[in-house]
This record gives C-alpha cells, structure tokens and sequence, in this order.
C-alpha cells in the first residue's frame, strides 16, 4: 500500500482516501446539518417569508412533505457548503423525492440556518439539473427516468472507458497499487448499506483513476455525470439497485478491475470496465 502516491493534483492517495472516509461519514449521517447561532429577529422574519425576502420572492411554505428534522450541526463559515452537501445525500437516499417542491424557508427552518444559504445551495442544485425553480414556490425535485439514467451510463461510458484503457497501457503497476486504499474504502461503505455513504467513495475512485490522466477538466465533467447518475428514480428507485448485497457486488468492481490494472491484464480491464457501466454506477 503506498500512501505516498501522487495523482495530477498532487494530493497523496493516502490524504484522498482519508478525505474520502470523512466524506463518506459526513453523507452516512444522511439529512443533517449542523444547529447555527441564533438569527437576528429582522433576518427569522426575511427568511420566514415574511415581509422581506421570501414574502418577495413568493415562496409559500404550506402544503409541503414533511422531512426529517435535522440533528444540531453546521458549523460556519462554511454553512452553504454543508448544506449543499446534505441536500445532495438527501437526493441519493431519497429522502428528497422527484416531484416534490420544497421552499428555501421551511428546509432553512429544518436545517436551523437562514434560507440564504439553503436557497444559494438549491440554486446550485438547479444549475447541476437535480431541481427546478417553481415560481412562487420554491424548487421541484427533478423526476427522472430509466432511460436518462442509460443515457447517462452510455455517456460516463464513452469518456471514461478509452481514458481507463489509455491508463492501463501506460500507468506503472506501483501507481495503480496506490489506489488500493480508495478501492478498499468503496467495499466499506457498501458494507455499511447506507447508499449515500457508498456514492461518495465510488465517486471517489472513480476520480483517482481519472486524475492519473493529468486532466483535471475531465475529472470535473466526469464527477458531475456521475453525481447526476446516483440520484432516484421516479417512485424513489435507487439508480442499479441499491440493496447491500448490490452495492458490494458493485465495489468488490473496483477491487477486481485494479488487480487487473495492476497485473496490465487489458482483456480483463475492458471486460470489467464494461460491466461496471452497464450497472450505472
């Protein structure tokens, strides 16, 4: 196991897959965001929809689907980032459903923070596709199909599948060894069942492997296809299943294909690589 292995970026294998188990912990805890100090009374009413920003931007707050409240947590100066974050595994364990409209106000109350936030992280969300603004409302949860999940899979298909074949031929067997940790990391959280925790890990190594191609724009693009393969289904359908038994049969993929890697076998890095797309993940 080599820890002190470099990808493009320069951040050791053994500093990203730490960062990966952080990461991983952070999406297991699902729909949380940590408590904040309390707002000023102008800023509760503006957030609240009163008569300041929400009441302006229309946002209503009754008739939503009531959503887990949050455990105490999100610490500043970072709060959109964390409940960027939460809202992105709330996507991946459905607890945000396709179809469903949520107002920055109500989650703002959920997350104990001001709507600011929550709505500049939906606003995000909007521009990656997973919502949509509803005037007067708030945001939709975007319903997808099975089919734009196999277009998705053919397109993270058609970028990644020549780069890992390009790699296979030309990454040395110690560099490949030096992702092991990240491998190893994705069995762990699909053994643990939670699938947010398992996305983060398999976006994780699915990234390394690409870093090795010194391409970070590629990395970028390929991140977002996937982070957009992992979201639900129309009726709360996890993307290739879902269960334990399938998300460890998907990680022990990752294990599989870099001993293949490591051992320059290219038939068998083709034939696994291949399967692996056709699972979606």
């Amino acid at each position: 196991m080599k820890q002190g292995t470099q990808g493009s970026a320069g951040t050791t294998t053994g500093e990203a897959a730490a960062a990966a188990e952080a990461a991983a912990r952070t999406a297991g805890s699902r729909y949380r965001v940590p408590a904040q100090p309390a707002a000023g009374e102008a800023d509760r009413r503006r957030d609240a929809g009163g008569a300041g920003e929400g009441s302006a931007r229309g946002e209503h707050t009754h008739g939503e689907p009531v959503l887990p409240r949050p455990r105490p947590a999100v610490q500043r100066p970072s709060v959109r980032g964390q409940v960027l974050a939460a809202l992105r595994t709330a996507l991946v364990t459905g607890d945000l459903r396709p179809g469903e409209v949520h107002s920055a106000p109500v989650l703002a109350e959920r997350f104990g923070v001001s709507a600011t936030p929550v709505r500049e992280a939906m606003q995000q969300l909007a521009q990656e596709g997973a919502v949509e603004v509803v005037p007067n409302r708030g945001f939709r949860v975007v319903e997808r199909s099975a089919r734009e999940l196999a277009e998705l899979a053919e397109v993270r298909a058609l970028i990644e599948v020549p780069v890992m074949l390009r790699l296979a031929r030309t990454v040395p067997p110690e560099r490949w060894a030096g992702l092991r940790p990240l491998a190893e990391a994705t069995v762990r959280a699909a053994s643990s069942g939670c699938r947010a925790t398992y996305a983060e890990a398999d976006r994780a190594f699915h990234s390394a492997v690409l870093a090795l191609a010194g391409n970070q724009q590629l990395v970028g693009v390929a991140e977002e296809l996937h982070r957009r393969a992992q979201w639900p289904l129309v009726g709360g359908g996890a993307p290739g299943g879902g269960t334990r038994a399938e998300l460890v049969a998907d990680a022990h993929e990752h294990t599989a294909l870099l001993d293949a890697l490591v051992a320059g076998d290219l038939d068998v890095v083709r034939a696994l690589v291949g399967e692996h797309f056709n699972g979606a993940e």
